[in-house]
């Protein structure tokens, strides 16, 4: 534990396991109130699976799920999954990152809609969290291990997928609206509709959000300046069946954005005020068709992003103006063959950005072709074993082959035995190559992960699963003070960086009324000598627990409350934070919902320096129709 903690000490991981396990195991009969479902795991392989088929390690959380809370902020959701930690410089909009088995944002993989939106200009190449919200989500997977032979290079730590804009599953419309006021000036609202016809659907969500925030710079340290942000989201998707059975779709965002944020070396509050502003679009066109056994499917994706600070810092007035870009075209094709499926086929990314600023310019650009194959052996309803080999070229590496094989066992009808060995690799970034403190001989990184996991179900009320994970990273890319002096640069790090641990969530409903979820996570990390600033080193605890509780308390008033401890940082205090929603239905498809966030007004920092919420108050109103 750290000096400054005063939690309680959490006993060996394997010894917590085996005393859950144990303790559930003689659990008397539940309720049987579904609260699990045989949920579709997407992002698992190259097509979907069931959850209860998949090898790998994943978490699901539907709308339905999202409206429990009613939060706002996706890392704050994101932030009770098992094997996440949070990396947040301050209010909504500022720079956040997650860490994910105690990898960071630069190994995980982002997609919405399909859609992969890291950002290629940015330092490490990784999706800015601080711009996340749950306004129009309709569903989250985080697939987490080295997942890089089904999803190319960055998926080291793992996977997050995010829908939005449902389409209706009947012939008909629905749509949803949401409002919510609040603390620090808060205000949102969304608005999504979608229409299915005989041969096709369409939809939309528009969402907007504006805060005054609180200030970056922890007021605790004399900070009193707020920074504030703004941004207005549109979302599309559609799709068709034309008479020869072939399916044309596409989805397609638009967000344009402004923030404040605070100055650094040294961070304070400053001035002028430091501001940014974003403008990012992503589209996916897909054509899904067959021809004699071989179902395929032809995809292309753009996404392009312009953003700008400006501001100072101990140095002086600053300023930052950059844009990334990415384009990608792919073909697969699947058939049954065999006990199981084959899937096959082939793709390539184009990347470019390009940067001016106080310190000089620069620019760059790169193209990573892949060609891969994938095999699902289901010999029988107990046993399913996923085979998936990838191989990429990039124009500057060269090739890299990485592989991955998961495996789903029925050992009882209410037990599931999962086990993973994945391969994943990230090349560096283009900025950590051409940027001014890049180096353009700098290598890519390899991994290895593996899980072991187990599965206990008592019916549809009750589950509990446990799993065992390791990873570890060679030639790792860190930013370093030395050997490129005055300022430092990006540089590969000799030794092997190693996370192994233990995660265990569960589910328990003791009525139709009464329902609790909780998550523990403990990760143990083994660094090379990496630079003080570095988030191998910072940014997650030893020991994360999550614990829920859903409860109706009238046949109208429902109410949710959750905790988050976080224990064991380095150089950070422990701390813990309670959030709590009470809604009320007004039975007519339309409901209240009064929110408390930081419930006990916790004083914490996620990461050194930087401020966090005080105990804040929403109000909101949404209605189906």
């Amino acid at each position: 534990m750290s000096p400054q903690s005063s939690s309680p000490r959490f006993p060996h991981p394997a010894t917590a396991c085996l005393a859950l396990l144990t303790g559930l195991a003689g659990a008397p009969a539940l309720a049987q109130d579904a609260i699990l479902l045989d949920e579709i795991v997407v992002t698992g392989a190259q097509e979907p699976q069931e959850a209860r088929r998949t090898g790998v390690s994943v978490s699901v959380l539907t709308r339905d799920d999202l409206d429990k809370t009613a939060e706002t902020s996706m890392t704050s959701v994101l932030s009770r999954l098992p094997g996440v930690g949070i990396l947040s410089r301050g209010p909504m909009g500022t720079v956040t990152g997650i860490t994910v088995r105690g990898l960071s944002q630069n190994y995980v993989k982002v997609l919405v809609d399909g859609i992969d939106v890291a950002d290629p200009s940015s330092t490490q190449s990784f999706y800015d969290f601080g711009h996340l919200t749950t306004l129009g989500v309709s569903s989250v997977e985080l697939l987490r291990g080295s997942h890089s032979a089904v999803h190319g290079g960055q998926a080291v730590g793992g996977v997050l997928s995010i829908t939005s804009t449902p389409l209706p599953e009947e012939i008909g419309s629905e749509g949803r609206f949401a409002l919510e006021a609040g603390s620090y000036d808060t205000y949102a609202a969304t608005l999504g509709y979608g229409v299915r016809g005989a041969n096709g659907a369409l939809g939309f969500t528009l969402s907007q959000i504006s805060t005054s925030g609180f200030s970056a710079a922890d007021e605790n340290d004399g900070n009193s300046e707020a920074d504030g942000y703004e941004a207005t989201r549109l979302t599309l998707r559609g799709e068709t069946e034309l008479q020869s059975g072939v399916v044309l779709g596409f989805s397609a965002f638009a967000e344009d954005s402004d923030g404040e944020y605070d100055e650094g070396f040294p961070l304070a509050d400053g001035s002028p005020d430091e501001k940014s502003d974003a403008t990012s679009k992503g589209l996916r066109l897909y054509a899904q068709f067959e021809t004699g056994r071989f179902e395929h499917e032809i995809a292309a994706t753009w996404f392009e992003i312009d953003r700008g600070l400006t501001g100072s810092t101990g140095y002086g007035a600053s300023y930052n103006d950059f844009t990334g870009k990415r384009r990608g075209l792919s073909w697969k094709a699947g058939t049954d063959l065999g006990q199981g499926r084959l899937v096959f086929g082939a793709d390539t990314t184009d990347e470019d950005y390009s940067e001016t600023s106080a310190y000089g310019a620069s620019k760059g650009d790169s193209t990573t072709s892949g060609i891969f194959a994938e095999y699902l052996w289901s010999p029988g309803e107990s046993f399913d074993l996923t085979a998936s080999i990838r191989h990429d070229d990039h124009s500057d590496f060269g090739g890299f082959t990485t592989g991955r094989v998961a495996a789903a066992w029925q050992a009882a009808p209410d037990i599931t035995v999962r086990a993973a060995l994945g391969t994943g690799f990230r090349a560096p970034s283009l900025y950590e190559l051409y940027g001014p403190y890049g180096d353009d001989s700098l290598e890519a990184e390899e991994s290895t992960s593996a899980d072991l996991g187990i599965e206990k179900r008592w019916g549809d009320a009750a589950a509990l699963r446990a799993t065992l994970f390791w990873i570890e990273t060679d030639n790792l890319i860190d930013y370093a003070d030395l050997p490129a002096p005055p300022w430092g640069g990006y540089t590969q790090i000799p030794g092997t960086t190693r996370r192994n641990g233990v995660e265990l969530e569960g589910e328990l409903a003791l009525s139709g009324r009464l329902s609790f979820t909780g998550a523990y996570t403990y990760t143990d990390a083994s660094n090379p000598a990496l630079s003080s600033g570095s988030t191998w080193n910072s940014g997650f605890g030893r020991h994360q627990l999550a614990l829920g509780v859903d409860a109706a308390l009238t046949d109208a008033i429902s109410g949710s409350l959750t905790l988050l401890h976080v224990a064991d940082r380095p150089a950070l205090a422990d701390y813990t934070v309670a959030n709590a929603t009470v809604t009320y239905d007004f039975g007519t498809e339309t409901q209240a919902y009064l929110r408390v966030e930081n419930l006990f007004d916790e004083e914490y920092q996620l990461r050194e320096g930087y401020g966090t919420s005080d105990r804040a108050l929403y109000v909101g109103l949404r209605r189906s129709f």
